[in-house]
């Protein structure tokens, strides 16, 4: 087992890491009759995508005696209403460092092949864009 869910009440939920014992909270987002107060189950979809391509690409870069430490990624999720689903996932990466034109090309194939990426239903549009120092 990866994880235990735990319905709080108020459309919340907490989700414990069973292994680390990290703990996740979610909460129903405003437009859909919760509050916004934390990251909501399909925000944690989207960050998940953008959170498992930097780290393949941490690995990659690893491999490459390349360091990422200080890289970002922007992540705006978009919602359609019926039925209410993700329709697109826009990753924007802002890398910390500048390398050559080979290393760009591995690392951003190595992000676009992250088994969140691989797993999202091909219907959702996923807008993937890397700034380089």
């Amino acid at each position: 087992m990866t994880s235990k869910v735990t319905y709080l009440g108020d459309l919340r939920t907490s989700s414990i890491h069973l292994q680390s014992g990290s703990e996740i909270i979610s909460d129903a987002p405003v437009d859909n009759n919760g509050k916004g107060e934390a990251f909501s189950p399909t925000d944690t979809v989207a960050n998940g995508l953008a959170s498992c391509m930097m780290t393949v690409m941490g690995i990659k870069a690893r491999d490459l005696n390349v360091d990422l430490t200080g890289s970002t990624a922007s992540v705006t999720k978009h919602m359609q209403a019926e039925p209410r689903k993700i329709s697109k996932i826009e990753v924007a990466f802002e890398m910390a460092i500048a390398v050559d034109e080979k290393t760009k090309t591995i690392l951003e194939r190595t992000a676009n092949t992250c088994p969140v990426h691989l797993s999202l239903n091909p219907d959702i549009e996923k807008v993937i864009t890397f700034t380089w120092k």
